[in-house]
């Protein structure tokens, strides 16, 4: 009887490290998982938070960083009497005088050519306007219905497309009141502002002046 109680006793004893290893075993595996799982999470945090500022940054540089240029002496702007020479029909005066003063008044201080108000008393019109063109970097093309109803704007439109082979970025055409079927044909490989977005497109036609001078320097 001794020896029949003495002997499950050991086997009894024997199941109990099996056990507990198997126990050790079962929580191991299920600690990685929570070690994997929290190395995602720790890595999706900056990518969401990192997302929005570049949204951000995007709005704030663009609008300042063409105005960097002004105010060097050294820079190829200085070459030319003018930043910009705006071409407009005669109905169009207020809203031509609108853009010189937003481009004149801003940060960039450009320096626009306006002909009623800058031509040479006594000066023939022609000469005075290809003297102009040529002594401005950029032309803005104000095309609006009046525009393309006059003659003598499309003369202006043609005089200022003479250096276009070489001279991309200096023409900016500004569509204003039209849709894009009205668009002249002699500029249909140029891309146009378009007048119906935000302050009229007067800020777009400053930034691609200043895009242009930001080559000279």
């Amino acid at each position: 009887m001794a020896s029949s109680t003495s002997l499950p006793a050991p086997r009894s004893q024997s199941k109990k490290p099996l056990d507990w290893l198997r126990q050790a075993l079962l929580k191991q595996p299920k600690k990685m998982p929570d070690s994997a799982e929290s190395s995602p999470t720790d890595t999706l945090q900056p990518t969401s938070q990192d997302s929005p500022p570049p949204l951000g940054l995007s709005s704030v540089t663009s609008p300042s960083t063409p105005l960097t240029l002004v105010g060097d002496s050294s820079s190829g702007r200085w070459s030319k009497d003018y930043d910009v020479c705006v071409c407009h029909s005669e109905e169009d005066l207020v809203a031509a005088q609108e853009l010189v003063s937003y481009l004149e008044g801003s940060t960039a201080s450009l320096r626009c050519f306006l002909q009623l108000r800058d031509a040479t008393p006594g000066s023939a019109i022609a000469s005075e306007l290809c003297q102009a063109l040529s002594s401005s970097h950029c032309r803005v093309l104000l095309i609006t219905p009046g525009f393309l109803q006059d003659p003598w704007c499309k003369y202006q439109m043609l005089q200022a497309l003479t250096e276009a082979p070489g001279a991309e970025g200096r023409t900016i055409p500004l569509l204003s009141g039209l849709s894009r079927a009205a668009y002249p044909p002699e500029l249909r490989f140029m891309y146009y502002v378009d007048g119906r977005g935000p302050a009229g497109g007067f800020h777009q036609v400053k930034e691609a002046v200043m895009r242009y001078l930001q080559t000279l320097s």
